[in-house]
C-alpha cells in the first residue's frame, strides 16, 4: 500500500507535502504581489456562471479572461514542479 500512495502522490508523503507547502508559498506570493484573493477568484467563478446563466453562451467570451487569470497561476506551479522533478 505504501508503494501505491508513493506512486500516486509522485514520491514520499513527507516530500510532497513539503512540495506542496513551497507552490503554495510561491502561488500565494504571487496571488498577493497581483492584489488577488482566494474569494476573488472564487467570486469571479460564480459570476462567471451567473452570467452565463442570464446571458447564455454570450458569456462564453469572458472565457479568454479566465484563461489568463487561470495561467498566472497554473503555468509557475508547472514550471516549478517540472524544476523540482529534474533535479531527480
Amino acid at each position: 500500500m505504501s508503494d501505491s500512495v508513493n506512486r500516486f502522490l509522485g514520491g514520499t508523503v513527507v516530500g510532497t507535502i513539503v512540495r506542496l507547502l513551497v507552490v503554495s508559498l510561491i502561488v500565494g506570493f504571487i496571488l498577493s504581489a497581483l492584489g488577488i484573493h482566494p474569494l476573488d477568484i472564487y467570486y469571479g467563478i460564480v459570476d462567471f456562471l451567473v452570467n452565463l446563466w442570464h446571458r447564455g453562451f454570450a458569456a462564453l467570451g469572458e472565457v479568454g479572461h479566465y484563461f489568463v487569470l487561470g495561467a498566472i497561476i497554473v503555468v509557475p506551479v508547472f514550471l516549478i514542479i517540472r524544476i523540482l522533478s529534474y533535479r531527480r
